[in-house]
């Protein structure tokens, strides 16, 4: 018994030196992992959590390094921050790559690009053009305009400084709205490499070094098992609804179909597809930099539009609710990044399609307001019938298939036109058409 126990023992302990050789050997045995996250949208919230459960999986993963596929007009500063913050405090190497072919990194995207730990591109890409701007597109004047312009000049700079970049020129896409294509960006050492497809990225980017706080970590990308992670349905469907002209084409229509629904007790389906657009509106603009003052002079607008249909103000009311609409589409999102505003063409299209509308149903309005009457004693003045018999003074007429008794104010012959002059009662007066004029 003691020779078996002692046997088991020598067993034990050679099966637990060795594990942890074959652990290494299966280690390096397995091909290096890549966690691959495709990024096409507006850098907004939407998109910055999308980025942190990216980066989580890849550190979950124990990934070679995560490559953020980038494509982006730009977005919010507030978001591009958090995303750059969450880059730099990330174990996993980064690598942003703008791509493919005919993709940008504009305004935010470049500052994500400089943050990344290697920074690429695609032939036929573009990035820069990070100027800080107002909200209608204009450049920002005065103390406020330098203190956002040297804020965003200094975390370019920092942000190229610490990766090794050319901080002067980098800055110079913020202070001049500079923007570079790929190659450019290249020769003038914004980027460190420029790959063609996610293939020739991989390759290019096996063996190099990356620092990551004090360590020094060497890439191993060739032959990399890639992991796509996408964004889940619901951040896919958040990200399409916080696009500006999208929140501000369903805004429009919410209150268009809650408005005829009002208007037309029991119409149902432009309630139901108002009430519809409205939430979907409020789903997008609940992550969108909303000023309410908009939203509310875009509801002026529509009452103003709804009173045109109401009061006849000769066309004053509707144009005061263009006035509103337009202004309001104007100030509907507070930021100072155009890929976060409406679009002009799409407000003056839509306000021009309100004006026609209202217009041609302020028309329909006016015309039943002065129609002549046709019932009534009122309906009856001035209408054109035939007598049945002769009229000297009093007989029969027949008026719209009806027959009435009829007093003449001059004698009138059987079978003649006549024209009713006054209302007394069941008893018409008539007279001969045009006499009384």
């Amino acid at each position: 018994m003691s020779t078996i126990s002692g046997l088991l023992v020598r067993l034990a302990l050679g099966l637990s030196i060795a594990s942890p050789a074959l652990a290494s050997e299966a280690s390096e045995a397995a091909p290096p992992l890549v966690v691959r996250a495709p990024l096409r949208a507006i850098i907004h919230p939407i998109a910055e959590q999308f980025l942190v459960e990216s980066l989580e999986e890849a550190e979950r993963a124990e990934a070679a390094a995560l490559v953020v596929e980038l494509d982006t007009p730009g977005g919010l500063l507030d978001s591009t921050r958090s995303m750059n913050s969450a880059i730099l405090a990330s174990p996993v190497p980064v690598v942003v790559w703008v791509g493919p072919g005919g993709a940008r990194a504009a305004s935010a995207g470049f500052f994500l690009l400089m943050a990344a730990d290697v920074a690429a591109m695609a032939p036929g890409t573009n990035t820069g053009a990070a100027h800080p701007v107002a909200g209608a597109g204009e450049a920002i004047e005065g103390v406020v305009g330098d203190k956002a312009r040297e804020d965003a000049a200094a975390a370019i700079r920092a942000l190229a400084s610490q990766h090794g970049r050319d901080p002067a020129l980098a800055e110079k896409a913020v202070i001049e709205s500079r923007a570079f294509t790929a190659e450019e960006a290249l020769e003038q050492g914004l980027v460190d490499l420029v790959a063609e497809d996610f293939d020739a990225l991989l390759a290019a980017l096996d063996g190099r070094e990356v620092r990551k706080g004090d360590r020094v970590l060497a890439l191993r990308t060739a032959g990399a098992t890639v992991r796509t992670v996408e964004m889940s349905a619901p951040q896919r469907l958040l990200s399409a609804l916080a696009h500006p002209n999208l929140a501000y084409i369903l805004l429009t229509l919410g209150f268009l179909g809650i408005y005829f629904e009002l208007s037309h007790p029991g119409a149902v389906l432009p309630g139901v597809v108002g009430g519809i657009c409205l939430l979907l509106a409020f789903f997008g603009l609940s992550v969108l930099p909303v000023n309410y003052a908009g939203v509310g002079l875009i509801l002026l607008a529509l009452l103003l539009f709804v009173a045109e249909v109401k009061v006849t103000s000769y066309g004053l009311l509707t144009v005061g609710g263009i006035i509103s609409l337009v202004l309001g589409s104007l100030l509907l999102f507070r930021s100072a990044d155009p890929a976060l505003r409406v679009s002009l063409e799409l407000v003056v299209g839509i306000a021009l399609g309100m004006a026609l509308v209202v217009g041609f149903l302020a028309r329909l309005a006016f015309r039943a307001a002065t129609r002549r009457v046709t019932t009534g004693v009122e309906g009856l003045l001035g209408a054109r019938g035939v007598a049945v018999s002769a009229l000297a003074p009093k007989g029969k007429v027949k008026l719209a298939g009806e027959y009435w008794n009829a007093v003449a104010d001059v004698p009138i012959e059987a079978a003649a036109e006549v024209e009713v002059t006054a209302v007394d009662g069941l008893t018409l007066h008539v007279g001969r058409p045009g006499a009384g004029r």
